[in-house]
């Protein structure tokens, strides 16, 4: 299975409308969503827009939105799989040696390395603030990350 992984929208309606058009086009149905989100607005509009599920982790920029929690897991396709928002938490997820894939956000800059056998991951920011615009796919089957410069998106 091929799911994405975006994180640090900050309420950039505009890339987050460009990544779930291009979400549906390819037909991927999971998101994954590593924090600082900024606003119920970017969760409504993605809950209204995307075609598939939509999971979210709690960033420091999120503390008006209730009933995120600092980190969610998931299990696809035998790979098991957390996501957080702080790279530290991250880090920790994976020396605890129970995830396959680790995600997170905050540092605003795409990163892949391997903590023991576990494979930590920054999908970079969806917000293009200090970078450009970015988000991340994986597919389970392949093995494969792909990194996703949003402006050069075949939608």
């Amino acid at each position: 299975m091929k799911f994405a992984i975006i994180s640090d929208t900050h309420d950039n309606l505009a890339n987050v409308k460009n990544v779930i058009n291009w979400l549906n086009k390819e037909e991927i149905t999971l998101l994954l969503h590593c924090g600082d989100i900024n606003s119920k607005e970017t969760i409504k509009m993605i809950g209204d827009t995307f075609k598939g599920e939509a999971k979210f982790a709690r960033g420091n920029a999120d503390v008006s939105i209730e009933g995120l929690n600092e980190f969610e897991e998931v299990e696809i396709d035998g790979k098991r799989i957390a996501f957080t928002h702080f790279p530290t938490e991250a880090n920790e997820l994976c020396n605890t040696k129970k995830y396959d894939l680790v995600f997170h956000g905050h540092t605003h800059k795409p990163w892949e390395s391997m903590v023991g056998e576990c494979k930590l991951v920054n999908p970079g920011e969806a917000a293009g603030i200090y970078n450009k615009a970015t988000f991340a796919t994986y597919d389970t089957k392949t093995d494969k990350l792909e990194l996703k410069i949003i402006e050069r998106l075949n939608i």
